[in-house]
């Protein structure tokens, strides 16, 4: 199941849960739905599997999708 098609967040509006919530709700997610949100958040970026590997020659990890998409959060996130 999509996290993204249970849930009632787009993709805009999870980039701006505050950190100790959206760290309760990435258990929930897939690596398929990080990869999907990475996409959409960086359309530069080289995530989907069949890119990564004629480009990099391998795949990104659930861990490493995480790690990009709390770095990308934070770096994008407007100080309150």
């Amino acid at each position: 199941m999509s996290f993204w098609k249970n849930s009632s967040y787009s993709f805009a509006d999870f980039a701006e849960i505050p950190l100790d919530n959206l760290l309760l709700l990435i258990p929930a997610m897939t690596r398929q739905d990080i990869v999907c949100w990475l996409a959409w958040n960086d359309p530069n970026g080289i995530y989907q599997d069949n890119q990564s590997l004629k480009e990099l020659g391998n795949i990104m990890t659930r861990d490493e999708g995480i790690e990009i998409m709390l770095r990308q959060i934070e770096e994008n996130s407007v100080p309150q």
